[in-house]
């Protein structure tokens, strides 16, 4: 199995039962021959986004979702060949090659970093990073998330070491329920969770903007995908449409919020902050790309999380998106 995505500890076969893969969606029915992807998502964003700007219509393959709650179990669904594709921040695609899972990153997504922050129980005393010294942080959703990436770089940033607070990790949904029951004092969390959490009557201690985070996100093919000739020309197709949908959020975003709250059952407040803080743009697996996250890679193989270190540029594909 993988190396630390098992940190998670939840076995793959309930992880595939937890995160039932979703209805097809394709423009045409689908036929003798005909292509199917299987496309890895968060949380249904993905899903939500295609969905709603109508990218995949005329489509000559058929898409099936494969839904994961965090990261770490969709690739390991990636690596037991249940989806053909990834979808994450850059650390869970660097731990993820680190721990021996298969693919390849493909595409680079760009965000401003607000979707990624640690927020902290209102007047429970932590008032700023420097705050956190002594105290237990709780980092979803398993080691090596862009979550605990933040963590590390604003600790030091302000002067703290990593061994300066005590790091427990949790799926995203069990560390919900533990902060909505105030049982977390700092949760360095992303998404919908971070934007439930502030719902929740949490306060954000900071978040990734300003480059604290570096913004990329990475959508990435397995080995096996990329050397199915058919399913390598669908997956070129379909980041060319998945552009074009988040395009259209940085256009529509009153519709899109609306979108996230009737599939996702979002709270309106909550859909419109996730709105606001989309991936903007499908880019090309650039040199400054895999400069900018070589840098984070570095940096938490240097604390211990990453281990081993994982050569950035090595690990993509640069011929589906140009």
């Amino acid at each position: 199995m993988i190396r630390r995505l098992a940190a998670t500890s939840m076995s793959l076969a309930a992880l595939l039962t937890l995160s039932a893969c979703g209805a097809d969606s394709s423009a045409d029915a689908g036929g003798k021959g005909q292509v199917t992807l299987t496309i890895g998502d968060q949380a249904k964003t993905l899903q939500t986004i295609i969905a709603a700007s109508g990218a995949l219509k005329g489509a000559d393959y058929k898409v099936k979702w494969a839904e994961f709650e965090g990261a770490a179990p969709l690739y390991q669904a990636v690596q037991a060949g249940a989806a053909d594709t990834s979808y994450s921040a850059d650390l869970p695609a660097l731990q993820a090659l680190s721990g021996g899972v298969k693919f390849k990153n493909v595409a680079a997504l760009k965000s401003d970093g607000r979707h990624v922050g640690i927020v902290v129980p209102k007047g429970s005393g932590i008032d700023s990073v420097k705050d956190l010294k002594g105290q237990k942080v709780v980092v979803s959703s398993a080691k090596g998330s862009i979550s605990e990436y933040l963590l590390a770089k604003v600790l030091k940033q302000n002067g703290l070491s990593y061994k300066d607070v005590k790091v427990q990790y949790l799926l995203p949904t069990d560390a919900q329920a533990a902060f909505a029951s105030g049982k977390i004092k700092a949760w360095a969390t992303f998404g919908v969770y971070q934007a439930v959490g502030l719902k929740q009557g949490g306060k954000l201690l900071v978040d990734g903007a300003d480059g604290r985070v570096s913004g990329y996100g990475f959508f990435g093919a397995s080995d096996e995908a990329l050397a199915d000739s058919g399913k390598k020309a669908a997956l070129s197709d379909f980041l060319k449409r998945l552009g074009t949908a988040l395009e259209w959020t940085s256009t529509h975003r009153d519709a899109y919020a609306k979108a996230i709250e009737q599939r996702n059952g979002a709270d309106p407040s909550v859909a419109k902050t996730l709105a606001s803080a989309a991936y903007s743009k499908v880019l090309p697996v650039s040199s400054d790309v895999n400069g900018t996250v070589q840098g984070v890679a570095d940096l938490m193989n240097g604390i211990g999380v990453l281990e081993p270190n994982v050569d950035v540029a090595g690990s993509a594909d640069t011929s589906l998106v140009k």
